[in-house]
């Protein structure tokens, strides 16, 4: 190798010495291309769930996979990771989740409320996000959390976010519509707006929520959204998701040049201007700076048989079409305004099966499934559905009969994560075995960024131990899976989905290389116990052969 421009071996040890930084994601001197890995538990989650000890990195794809003791061949200017024995795993995938809305909301997003079970530890996480703040910028969080996580089971007061951010004002929403909670800072602003606070910073839910939230998006600027997909891109990699496939958002149906996304659920205005609710991510794929992948579905809303808005994006828009880090993948999770007639859901469903392309729709309790599969049945007839990557989606409550059915016409299905903020019992659960054992296709999407959390541990530990984020049992242990059958689930499991399964899932030969080194070992319940799967995150993140994120 003499002559090489690059001739010296980097040995790193990956506790905080790998210095990579999602705006640097995707650059890394091609002179020296070489990425190696070993002295490490490597579970490749390959068909036989193989255990390795090294994995070799070239380019943006794995190149060698080894049990062998000691360090693999390798060129002499490779990096080389000495794990120290820690566990790695392939990059983890949400098949359902609404990452793009998220990018949209305003202010700087406190995602790691997720992982707050107390209002101290919530003060705790708000305080060391305003200390990466100048002072007056809102610290915000909305959706994707509930105080059934904390133990004290309700909002923090205006006088506990005082004391966490003095010098920040501080909007925390539950849901799309409320109630929420601000502080001192906060509440003078929104008042200000003539949005209705409480002397303790409460804001009730529905008109007064939204109307705190149209007085926060007018604040916002092209350059906010693109910084706001860049920071939940960024907190993906922190936790080890490497590709998120985003199920869209509601937007006005039948509003004329509204295929946007808008920021607010159902009933709200849309603030987001037409055509321009993905413009941050494209923006960011076109400067080389996603740290992560992005798989797109566009939500659709028609309610006439006519279907203008789904012609329109089927005659304006290539299936699959993209980079590997931000690529269209269908439609969904509705291609129908929900108040539309029977018939034009199914007109819906035939033009996109004649269209050949991919949809995940989103699915409530049995009935529901079912009348869904009966449609479905009959546009089978006259447009095989076979291969087309079709997904119903949550599923609570399926039974074998309508599992048999759909897997029939090769279709998938995708396990509900929203249960596990605030599920209950009663409700119809998620029946995570009875899929499993049917064969069918089955993923899971965890609906974060909108319903539940992005994180993919909470979820993890939702399918592993039945509960939900205040510990309460509420799925039968006859339907919980193991910790190897769950990772499958947010892993190998996932690619068929969006047609990336001979590239992504798993740590295999010729894959692209989405890795993830663990701060802990997932695997071993004596090490970490089921209720520290939730704290489990990413050491170092690896998404293409570059290291897009690494702990200190």
């Amino acid at each position: 190798m003499t002559g090489r421009l690059c001739v010296s071996v980097a040995i790193l040890i990956v506790a905080g010495l790998l210095t990579a930084t999602p705006a640097a994601a995707q650059t890394r001197t091609p002179a020296c291309d070489e990425l190696v890995l070993h002295n490490g538990s490597i579970a490749t989650m390959d068909a036989g769930n193989t255990m390795a000890r090294s994995v070799v990195i070239r380019g943006d794809r794995i190149a060698a996979v080894s049990n062998a003791p000691g360090v693999p061949r390798h060129d002499p200017c490779a990096t080389l990771i000495d794990l120290r024995g820690r566990t790695v795993i392939p990059g983890l995938i949400d098949s359902h989740d609404h990452i793009v809305q998220l990018s949209l909301r305003p202010g700087h997003d406190m995602r790691e409320i997720e992982g707050a079970f107390s209002i101290p530890a919530l003060q705790q996480i708000t305080r060391a996000k305003a200390a990466t703040l100048p002072a007056g910028k809102w610290i915000t969080a909305v959706g994707g959390w509930a105080t059934n996580q904390f133990v004290e089971r309700r909002l923090p007061t205006l006088a506990e976010l005082d004391a966490a951010a003095p010098n920040h004002p501080v909007y925390l929403q539950l849901g799309f519509i409320g109630p929420a909670v601000t502080n001192t800072r906060g509440h003078a602003f929104l008042s200000r707006q003539g949005v209705a606070v409480g002397p303790d910073g409460s804001i009730a839910a529905n008109s007064p929520t939204i109307a705190a939230w149209k007085a926060l998006t007018k604040l916002q600027t092209d350059a906010d959204r693109r910084r706001g997909a860049l920071d939940a891109m960024t907190y993906a990699a922190r936790m080890g998701l490497t590709t998120s496939v985003d199920k869209g958002g509601a937007w006005p149906a039948d509003t004329p040049g509204a295929q946007g996304l808008a920021q607010l659920g159902a009933g709200a205005a849309n603030e987001v201007p037409p055509f321009t609710a993905y413009d941050q991510f494209v923006a960011l794929d076109r400067e080389r700076r996603m740290p992560v992948r992005v798989r797109v579905f566009f939500y659709m809303q028609d309610l006439t048989p006519q279907l203008p808005f789904l012609s329109a994006r089927f005659n304006n828009q290539f299936s699959h079409f993209g980079s590997p880090w931000l690529r269209v993948s269908g439609v969904g999770e509705r291609i129908h305004g929900a108040d539309a007639p029977p018939a034009v859901y199914e007109a819906a469903v035939r033009l996109t099966a004649q269209k050949r392309w991919a949809y995940d729709q989103h699915a409530n309790g049995l009935a529901d499934q079912k009348a869904m599969v009966s449609i479905w049945e009959k546009v089978n007839a006259t447009f095989p559905l076979k291969d087309l990557r079709w997904c119903l989606a949550h599923v609570p409550g399926i039974d074998v009969d309508t599992l048999n059915r759909l897997k029939a016409m090769d279709v998938g299905v995708s396990i509900t994560g929203g249960r596990y903020l605030s599920g209950t019992a009663a409700q119809e659960g998620s029946p995570f075995r009875r899929m499993l054992e049917s064969g069918i296709r089955v993923g899971y999407g965890g609906d974060g960024g909108s319903v539940a959390p992005l994180s993919p541990w909470p979820h993890l530990y939702y399918m592993v131990t039945g509960r939900n984020s205040a510990g309460e049992r509420i799925e039968p242990l006859d339907q919980l899976l193991t910790r190897t059958e769950a990772l499958r689930m947010y892993t190998a499991s996932q690619g068929w989905f969006t047609r990336d399964e001979d590239d992504l899932g798993s740590i295999e030969t010729g894959k692209l290389a989405d890795l993830v080194v663990l701060s802990d070992d997932y695997f071993t319940s004596s090490k970490v116990p089921d209720e520290a799967i939730r704290l489990i995150h990413a050491v170092t993140t690896i998404v293409g052969g570059k290291v897009v994120h690494n702990s200190p």
